[in-house]
C-alpha cells in the first residue's frame, strides 16, 4: 500500500517550513527508544516497533527463549511492568495545524502513555489502533513520549479474581509453565491467545510497542476511509458504489478528484459541514477485469486514489487497491443436510489450503520479506485459501495485500479460541470497538471471504464437557452467565458489526459448526476432523470422515535436522530429551509420532532419519485426506489442513517450519492441491477406483493410463482408456477388483502407477498406489546415478535410479536454500531434475560435498 502522508524518520525528528505545507504531514517516531522495568532504574536502548523480551535478547538481559529450554528462564519478564520512553523535537510551525494526533498502530496491551509528564491516553487492547489528540500537549522543539505496559498476567489475575466465578476451557493456557499454578488469565486481555502458550507453542506473554508509532498534523480537514460497494458486476461493467468518509475541521466547499490506476475519472465540489461526513460516489468501469482465486485466473486489482483539494491545492489524499469479483457462500440443503461451499464470480470453487497461524510469538520479527515468502509459498502449493485462525491476531495490511495480489482467499476468524469469555459490559463494548475498526479495515479486500467468530468454543462448550463441570463446581446460575456472555458476544455484537460494516459477507458463528449456533456436524457446514492424532485412528479414516468442509485437520512432524540443530546441541537429538519434549507442546505429542510412524514403517535407525520418515509419515497421511477431500466434491468442497506454519521452532502439524524451510508435507500438498489430479484408492472391498478431479473451468479430454508395476520396472499389467475430464468436478473413471489384476503377484512386490495425459500426450497429473504399509514392502538398495552442475541461481541435480527409489530424501548439509522437489519416489529406469535454489554463494564441489542423497531404505539399513 502506499503511503498517504510524507513519511521522515530520524533520531530527533524536526519538522522545518511546516508554514509552506497545508496538506497533512506525519512523522515516525520509531528512534532513540529506552526501555526499563518500572522498578528500575538503568534505561536500557530499545527497538520499535519491538517488545520487551526481544529488547532483553538485544541487551543481553535473557538468552534466546527459542534456544533449547531458555523459554523456561523467561517467565518473570511478564510478571512486571515495563516502561518505554523517547524524545522528538518539532519545529514550532507544526503547532500551527488546527490537529495533531499520536497514531500507535500497535501496543501490547495494557498501556499508560504520557506525553510530557501528562497521561494522555489508557489502552487496553493491543488489536485496537489508538488514535488520540495530543496538540494541547506538545511543545517546541523536545518533547518526551513515556509508555508503562502493564503486566497482562498481573491485570488477568485481578480481573479473574473480581470476576466472582471460573470460566471454563483455555486449556492452551501454559500457566503451569509460567509458574501460576493452574490459574489461566489469558482470556482476560484482548491480546494474542496464543502468547500464553498453545500446543504448538510457547508460553511468552509479550508486551511492548509491537507497531508503528506515528504523529499527524492536519488543518480543515482529512480523509478517514474509502469504501466501495459492488452493486453490479458483468463482463460488460462494473458498477459501485465508492463511500468517502472524511473528518472536516472547517466548513465550506471543496474538491475532489477520483483518479483509477492514475487516470483521472471525476471531478465534482462538494459543500462539507464541520464533523464527520459521508459522500457516496457511484462509478462505472466498462469492460472490467475480474480478480479471481489462485489457479482461476488473474488477479487484477484496480488502484483507487481519491485527492481532496482546497482553492486547487490538494489538502488530503487517499488510495485503496480492489478487486472486482463476487463471493458467496452457498448453504442450499440437499438430501444430505445442507451445502457449505464458496462461489467466486458464479463458479462453485474448491478450496484448498490450510490454516495459518503468526509468523512469530514476537510479531516484530516478522518482516516484509516473511510475509512476501509465506504466501508465495502457498501460492506455489495451488492454495486458494488461508484461514486466519482465531488465537492469533489480525494481520498486517501486507499480510492481506499479498493475498489479494496472488489470489489467497482469506477466511478471517475474529481472535477468540478455545476458551469462554468474560461478558461485562467494558470487555464487551472492547470487542465492539475491535471488530468494528479491523472490519473496515480488511471488508475492501479482494481476498477477503468470510468472517468467523471464534475457533471451536461452541463446540467445547457443548462437547467437551465445559457446561457439565460448571454445572456441577458452579451451579446453574453461572452455567447461565458464562453461555449468556458468549451468546452476547458472538450471536450479537460480531453478526451486528459485520452486518453493519460488511454486509454482503457471511458471518459464520463459530468454526466448526452447522449453521448459525448449531453444532459441528458431517452433513452441513465446517468440520474439525481430529479423529487422526488426539483418536489415534487410522490415517485411512480420511478416507471416510468426511463433511461438507474440512476447515481443521492434521498430523504432526518434527522439523529437518538443518533446523533441529538451530535450536539444540548433540546431547538432546532423541525425540524423548528434555529440550525435544519442550519443544513440543502437544500433552500426547513425541508418543503419537512414535506410535503412528511404527504402524507404516520400520524403526529408523538414528535422530536425523526418525525426522526423515517422520515427515514422510506425516505428508503421506495428509495426502490421503486432501485426495479424499477433492475425489469427494461436490459433497465436500473445502480442504484446509492445520497448519502452514510455525511461531517457534517445534515439533507440531505444520508444513514449514518455523524458519521457512519446506517439509515433505508442504511438497505432498502442492502436488495434492494441483488443478488436475488423478487419484488412485483402494476401497474396504479390495476395488481399485480412480478418480479425475479437475479445478478447471473447462472440460477437457484426456488418456488413463494404469500400469501395475514391479519393483524393478516391470509392466505386469497394463491398459490405457480416452477419458472426459470434467470441467471443476470430480469424477470416477476407472473401476476393477485388485485380484483380478494382480493375479499370483505378491504385494508386497508390486504398486500401481497411475498417469493422466492430455490429448497430445502430454502429463497432466501422476500417482503411486502401493497395497501394503510401507514397512511390509520388498525395498532394494536403489542404484543411483547422480549429476550435479551449477546454475545462476543455485545447482541442478539430476538423479537416475535403476529401481524404485522410495521417498527420496535430498539433504544439503548446513547449507540454507529449497530444492525444487524433495520426499519423492523415482520410478525405475527413471531420471529426475532437481533445482537448489540458493541465496548463498557455494562452490560446485562444496555443495557436492554437501549433499545427501537417501531413499526410505536408508532410514533402517547402514
Amino acid at each position: 500500500m502506499i503511503k498517504h502522508f510524507i513519511l521522515i524518520s530520524f533520531s530527533f525528528l524536526l519538522l522545518t517550513s511546516c508554514q509552506q505545507k497545508s496538506g497533512p504531514v506525519s512523522l515516525e517516531i520509531n528512534s532513540d527508544w529506552t526501555f526499563k522495568s518500572l522498578q528500575d532504574t538503568i534505561w536500557m536502548p530499545a527497538e520499535v516497533p519491538g517488545s520487551v523480551h526481544t529488547d532483553l535478547i538485544r541487551n543481553g538481559v535473557i538468552q534466546d527463549p527459542y534456544f533449547r529450554l531458555n523459554e523456561l528462564d523467561c517467565q518473570w519478564v511478564d510478571k512486571i511492568d515495563w516502561e518505554y520512553k523517547t524524545k522528538f523535537k518539532i519545529d514550532p510551525a507544526l503547532l500551527k495545524y488546527h490537529n495533531i494526533e499520536l497514531d500507535f498502530h500497535g501496543l501490547d496491551t495494557h498501556a499508560d502513555v504520557y506525553l510530557n509528564g501528562k497521561e494522555i491516553l489508557k489502552t487496553d487492547n493491543m488489536f485496537i489502533r489508538w488514535q488520540i489528540d495530543c496538540k494541547n500537549h506538545l511543545i517546541a522543539d523536545s518533547n518526551e513520549l513515556r509508555i508503562v505496559f502493564r503486566s497482562a498476567t498481573q491485570f488477568g489475575l485481578t480481573e479473574r479474581e473480581a470476576l466472582g466465578y471460573y470460566l471454563p476451557g483455555a486449556e492452551n493456557d501454559q500457566s503451569q509453565r509460567g509458574e501460576l499454578g493452574d490459574i489461566k488469565t489469558c482470556v482476560f486481555s484482548r491480546k494474542a491467545q496464543y502468547h500464553f502458550g498453545w500446543d504448538w507453542g510457547p508460553r511468552l506473554v509479550s508486551s511492548g510497542i509491537f507497531q508503528t508509532v506515528e504523529l499527524h498534523a492536519w488543518n480543515s480537514a482529512r480523509i478517514i476511509d474509502i469504501h466501495h460497494d459492488i452493486n453490479e458486476l458483468t463482463i460488460e461493467k462494473a458498477k459501485i458504489n465508492l463511500d468517502i468518509e472524511l473528518e472536516m475541521v472547517e466548513y465550506g466547499n471543496y474538491e475532489f478528484e477520483l483518479l483509477i490506476d492514475n487516470e483521472a475519472y471525476a471531478s465534482f465540489d462538494k459543500s462539507l459541514k464541520i464533523g464527520k461526513n459521508k459522500i457516496t460516489l457511484p462509478i462505472e468501469i466498462s469492460d472490467p477485469e475480474w480478480w479471481f482465486p489462485n489457479g482461476m485466473g488473474q488477479q487484477k486489482l484496480y488502484k483507487l486514489s481519491i485527492q481532496l483539494k482546497k482553492e486547487g491545492q490538494i489538502i488530503g489524499q487517499k488510495e485503496k487497491k480492489i478487486g472486482l469479483r463476487t463471493i458467496e457462500v452457498v448453504q442450499d440443503a440437499d438430501t444430505t443436510g445442507h451445502s457449505f461451499y464458496f462461489k467466486v464470480n458464479g463458479f462453485p470453487v474448491f478450496m484448498k489450503g490450510a490454516n495459518y497461524i503468526p509468523q512469530d510469538i514476537f510479531l516484530n520479527r516478522v518482516s516484509d520479506e516473511k510475509y512476501t515468502q509465506l504466501i508465495l509459498d502457498a501460492k506455489e502449493a495451488n492454495f486458494n485459501m488461508l484461514r486466519v485462525w482465531g488465537g492469533g491476531v489480525y494481520e498486517k495490511d501486507i499480510f492481506y495485500d499479498l493475498c489479494d495480489e496472488h489470489g489467497i482467499l482469506v477466511w478471517q476468524d475474529f481472535m477468540f479460541a478455545c476458551a469462554m469469555y468474560p461478558g461485562n459490559p467494558e470487555f464487551i463494548d472492547n470487542v465492539r470497538l475491535e471488530a468494528e475498526q479491523n472490519v473496515k479495515r480488511l471488508r475492501d479486500h479482494a481476498s477477503l471471504a468470510l468472517w468467523c467468530g471464534d475457533n471451536e468454543v461452541l463446540s467445547a462448550w457443548n462437547r467437551w464437557g465445559w457446561k457439565e463441570t460448571v454445572l456441577k463446581e458452579q451451579g446453574e446460575s453461572v452455567v447461565d452467565t458464562v453461555w449468556q456472555a458468549y451468546d452476547t458476544l458472538f450471536h450479537h455484537v460480531l453478526p451486528a458489526v459485520v452486518q453493519s460494516l460488511d454486509p454482503k459477507k457471511l458471518y459464520w458463528t463459530s468454526s466448526p459448526s452447522a449453521g448459525f449456533g448449531q453444532l459441528e456436524d458431517w452433513k452441513s457446514g465446517d468440520v474439525h476432523y481430529w479423529g487422526v492424532w488426539w483418536g489415534k485412528e487410522a490415517f485411512s479414516n480420511y478416507k471416510t470422515k468426511i463433511g461438507r468442509f474440512m476447515s481443521e485437520y492434521g498430523f504432526q512432524s518434527f522439523p529437518d535436522f538443518n533446523s533441529v540443530r538451530k535450536y539444540t546441541i548433540n546431547e538432546d537429538h532423541d525425540i524423548y530429551s528434555e529440550v525435544m519434549q519442550s519443544h513440543q507442546r502437544s500433552s500426547i505429542g513425541n508418543v503419537t509420532i512414535d506410535e503412528y510412524l511404527k504402524r507404516d514403517y520400520k524403526e529408523p535407525k538414528d535422530f536425523p532419519m526418525f525426522l526423515y520418515v517422520n515427515q514422510v509419515l506425516q505428508a503421506e497421511g495428509i495426502k490421503m485426506a486432501i485426495e479424499a477431500h477433492r475425489r469427494n466434491m461436490p459433497f465436500c468442497m473445502g480442504s484446509l489442513y492445520w497448519q502452514i506454519n510455525d511461531c517457534w521452532p517445534v515439533a507440531s502439524w505444520s508444513g514449514i517450519d518455523y524458519y521457512g524451510n519446506w517439509k515433505a508435507l508442504h511438497y505432498f500438498a502442492k502436488k495434492a492441491f494441483e488443478p488436475v489430479l488423478v487419484s488412485p484408492d483402494v476401497t474396504s472391498d479390495d476395488t481399485l477406483k480412480i478418480s479425475l478431479v479437475s479445478d478447471l473451468l473447462e472440460q477437457k479430454n484426456g488418456i488413463l493410463s494404469v500400469k501395475l508395476v514391479d519393483m524393478m520396472g516391470k509392466v505386469l499389467w497394463g491398459k490405457n482408456e480416452n477419458v472426459s475430464i470434467s470441467a471443476n468436478a470430480s469424477s470416477l473413471v476407472f473401476e476393477m477388483a485388485v485380484s483380478d489384476i494382480i493375479g499370483a503377484a505378491q504385494r508386497e512386490d508390486i504398486f500401481f502407477r497411475v498417469e493422466l495425459l492430455d490429448e497430445n500426450d502430454q502429463f497432466l497429473s501422476g500417482n503411486n498406489l502401493f497395497l501394503v504399509p510401507v514397512k511390509s514392502l520388498n525395498l532394494s538398495r536403489p542404484t543411483f546415478t547422480k549429476e550435479v552442475l551449477k546454475t545462476k541461481n543455485g545447482f541442478e541435480i539430476i538423479i537416475h535410479s535403476d529401481n524404485l527409489a522410495k521417498n527420496i530424501y535430498l539433504f544439503a548439509d548446513g547449507l540454507e536454500g529449497r530444492f525444487s522437489d524433495n520426499y519423492f519416489d523415482l520410478l525405475p529406469g527413471q531420471s529426475v531434475k532437481i533445482k537448489f535454489k540458493t541465496s548463498e554463494a557455494i562452490e560446485l564441489e562444496i555443495f557436492i560435498n554437501k549433499l545427501n542423497l537417501y531413499s526410505l531404505i536408508d532410514s533402517y539399513e547402514n
